[in-house]
């Protein structure tokens, strides 16, 4: 059985984590994320994704391989450790990805897995969803961009507050804190994750793609560095057949028939 299933519907990508039963995530699972990531993200058919799991989007990290590891580590073995760099990995392919990733979040999304779904650029959560970063509970904190990615969603104290507590948080808390970006009843969350992935999908791939690089990369620079990046992208779009597309519908008062190029 694959742990993660990859398929193509038009021009958006689903990809399916499948490892029963909460999607617990452990390195060799990580690593089969990443390499599906990687394959939408290398497609140049593929102008969208989504990433999802059924009944739960991944419930955090495999605790079982943590005690293992301990239980090693305490008969004095020399243990390597690095349990997070699969998924730090994955993360990041899907963070600079040059089409947008779209995260279905149904029932829990912890620890990791609220770590993979930051990774996307937009999170659709169903109205039963829980959400959160419990590494703390465990006395550790996360490990693939909790503190870091959540901080940049939410700000610093509510960030604090739950890395802090481990708490779990609703869909409807998460919408209003930022976490995630629309609720939708539970059975209705992939398809609701597809139909926006496909608009996306329906839209100028280069321009998007050079949005998302802008955001992610200028975030946090210093504004004349951010405004370097924002114009080279700019520059780098205007003779693309998308933009020229795009100024002739507008002159022409039609809607554009952008192909991504």
């Amino acid at each position: 059985m694959s742990l993660v299933e990859y398929s193509v519907d038009g021009a958006v990508a689903v990809i399916t984590l499948n490892r029963p039963p909460v999607n617990a995530l452990s390195e060799s699972f990580a690593a089969e994320i990443g390499a599906a990531v990687m394959k939408a993200s290398d497609d140049p058919s593929v102008r969208a994704a989504v990433i999802h799991g059924d009944p739960h989007f991944a419930a955090g990290a495999d605790i079982k391989g943590f005690s293992a590891m301990h239980a090693e580590h305490t008969a004095g073995k020399d243990v390597e450790f690095d349990p997070a760099e699969n998924l730090v990995e994955a993360i990041r392919a899907m963070e600079t990805a040059p089409k947008p990733f779209i995260a279905a979040i149904k029932g829990y999304a912890l620890g990791g897995g609220l770590e993979l779904s930051m990774g996307a650029d937009f999170r659709v959560a169903a109205e039963g969803a829980k959400v959160g970063q419990p590494e703390i509970n465990l006395g550790l904190i996360p490990g693939a961009g909790g503190t870091q990615r959540l901080t940049r969603l939410i700000g610093l104290q509510k960030s604090r507050e739950l890395n802090y507590t481990g708490r779990h948080v609703g869909a409807e808390e998460a919408l209003a804190l930022g976490i995630v970006d629309r609720i939708v009843p539970d059975d209705e969350v992939l398809d609701a994750a597809k139909a926006w992935a496909a608009e996306l999908a329906a839209g100028p791939t280069k321009a998007i793609a050079a949005a998302k690089r802008a955001i992610t990369e200028g975030w946090g620079r210093p504004i004349d560095e951010a405004m370097a990046l924002e114009v080279a992208e700019f520059v780098g779009l205007f003779f693309t057949d998308d933009a020229k597309e795009g100024v002739a519908a507008f002159v022409e008062k039609r809607r554009p028939d952008f192909t991504g190029t």
